[in-house]
């Protein structure tokens, strides 16, 4: 898989996509990951990408033409599954969505700032919005972090034991259920008898079990 990621501040993302699962994918060439300045791609001499927005409305816009001169190059030499917009209006980004993307071959992100991007683009060029929540963050970057982390982690490989994977929350439509490791009492906080058991089908159903419970109580809306 190759994601490419189009933003004005590069720096925001070398941390969070170079250590950890992201990193180690990137080791194992399952990924690869390539971070463009689109001040590299315009023609202002002060690497402007961003201008007043007509009608008077309060904020900057970013451009039409730098955005239009790197995705036409990207595309110039590769063909992309998607590229996508992070934008607060964008679909909520969920672990389905996560897994459809995990499939892909190449990827575009854009991340958006300022007051957002020309309309015109996201009329002509972008084939998908995510949104990673309701709220507004000062810069797509972080976003188009969490969206990465999300697909990367489900390309087999990324992750030793695949079926941790598999077992993650929201992955059914689930809660994950609660997890324990040694020492079995702690400070008299005992780990609960049927995980000691060895009895797999009794440990199985009994995850299940807290699995409803816990998005019942907690996440009634995944249900």
């Amino acid at each position: 898989m190759r994601i490419d990621i189009i933003t004005v501040l590069p720096e925001i993302l070398e941390s969070p996509l170079n250590h950890s699962i992201l990193k180690r994918a990137q080791d194992k060439a399952l990924v690869t990951i390539h971070i463009h300045n689109l001040r590299d791609y315009t023609t202002d001499k002060h690497k402007r990408v961003d201008d007043y927005a007509f009608g008077g409305s309060a904020g900057m816009v970013m451009q039409c033409e730098p955005i239009d001169r790197i995705i036409t190059h990207l595309q110039s030499q590769r063909t992309y599954d998607d590229v996508i917009y992070t934008s607060p209006d964008g679909a909520r980004l969920a672990q389905p969505l996560a897994n459809q993307l995990s499939l892909s071959e190449n990827l575009i992100i854009l991340c958006g700032h300022y007051k957002g991007i020309d309309y015109r683009i996201r009329e002509h060029l972008i084939t998908r919005e995510i949104s990673i929540g309701d709220y507004v963050l000062t810069g797509g970057e972080l976003a188009a972090a969490v969206l990465t982390d999300a697909i990367v982690r489900l390309i087999p490989g990324a992750i030793g034991d695949e079926q941790s994977a598999l077992s993650d929350s929201f992955q059914d439509n689930l809660l994950a259920p609660p997890v324990y490791t040694r020492p079995a009492d702690y400070k008299g906080w005992k780990v609960p008898d049927v995980l000691l058991s060895g009895h797999e089908r009794n440990i199985r159903e009994w995850e299940l079990d807290q699995a409803l419970e816990r998005t019942k109580r907690l996440r009634p809306d995944l249900l």
